[in-house]
């Protein structure tokens, strides 16, 4: 089960942007996306962003969401490539 998408309300302003990100995609990562639900989420992330129906500090936190997403989806892209390559090079 997944958790629903941060809106960063409940979270303290930190001095490191990327340190927040980074905390928020180890999660996202812990909690074991696989690429199709990483992917299925970040479709839904850009629907809701098509939509134009978010708050500034909403689109915000859904774009940041979106980015996370992103990052997992080619971290399992860029593994799939990998072991394709190792494969393929023997």
């Amino acid at each position: 089960m997944t958790k629903p998408p941060d809106d960063g309300a409940d979270r303290v302003e930190d001095k490191d942007p990327d340190r927040g990100k980074a905390d928020s995609l180890a999660e996202d990562w812990a909690d074991g996306l696989s690429y199709e639900e990483a992917r299925d989420q970040l479709m839904g992330v850009v629907q809701q962003l098509e939509s134009g129906g978010a708050t500034l500090q909403e689109s915000v936190a859904l774009w940041e969401r979106g980015e996370r997403l992103a990052d997992i989806c080619q971290r399992w892209l860029d593994g799939a490539r990998a072991r394709l390559d190792a494969a393929t090079s023997d």
